[in-house]
């Protein structure tokens, strides 16, 4: 009863989130016109203003709906690099953590049971090295992020290890994205695309995977 509970509560929660119109402020467009707006709501409400980018980022994220990347790209483009970075890695690691214990809390025990032979080598997997395989996981984009959080809420990974984990591996892709939204927000022409901070920026998030790729082997190495 209770899970069915939870489950009805994620699925409205979803459904308010779209018949709210809140999608359509999580798009590139949208992120253009509405700067200088959110900039004055900023200045304006500073703490109203950054509790509730921070709700809204955790919600995306606990819910896995699509809009995580985007999210990186509005706090970056809000907060500037140095302290969207600090925001959006703590902001993209609970609701990771809220997704995977959603997932744990609704699935775990059916998928186990169900397929508990197949899994066996799985969970002896993640207990011997559960972390550094999510900390690959999360270093390189191989699977969608929303997917990660729910495939390991079905493993027999520790909470406090899935968070800390998450929150280091997370942290260079959060990274890349506040970088690349805070050179977005300095677009004020269309000569401005050329500037050579916000080529760099996204020219990042193109070669991130590579360079993160060959980061995990060079640790599976040694």
């Amino acid at each position: 009863m209770k899970k069915l509970l939870l489950a009805g509560l994620v699925v409205a929660a979803i459904a308010l989130f779209f018949a709210m119109g809140l999608d359509q402020y999580l798009t590139l467009d949208a992120l253009k016109e509405n700067r200088e707006w959110f900039a004055a709501m900023l200045e304006q409400h500073p703490w109203r203003v950054t509790l509730s980018a921070f709700a809204l980022y955790v919600i995306v994220v606990a819910l896995s709906l699509p809009f995580a990347a985007i999210m990186g790209l509005l706090i970056g483009a809000l907060f500037g690099f140095w302290y969207g970075t600090l925001f959006a890695s703590f902001a993209s690691t609970v609701g990771a953590t809220l997704a995977f214990l959603i997932s744990r809390y609704l699935l775990r025990d059916f998928v186990q049971q169900r397929f508990g032979d197949r899994l066996k080598g799985i969970n002896e997997g993640m207990a011997k090295d559960g972390a550094l395989y999510l900390f690959m996981l999360r270093l390189v984009p191989v699977f969608p992020f929303f997917l990660v959080n729910l495939l390991m809420g079905l493993t027999q990974i520790r909470v406090r290890t899935y968070y800390w984990v998450s929150q280091l591996g997370m942290l260079a892709g959060s990274m890349v994205f506040v970088n690349a939204g805070a050179q977005l927000a300095r677009i004020d022409s269309l000569s401005g695309i050329a500037s050579p901070g916000v080529m760099l920026s996204f020219a990042l998030l193109g070669v991130f995977p590579l360079i993160a790729k060959r980061i995990v082997q060079l640790i599976q190495k040694h």
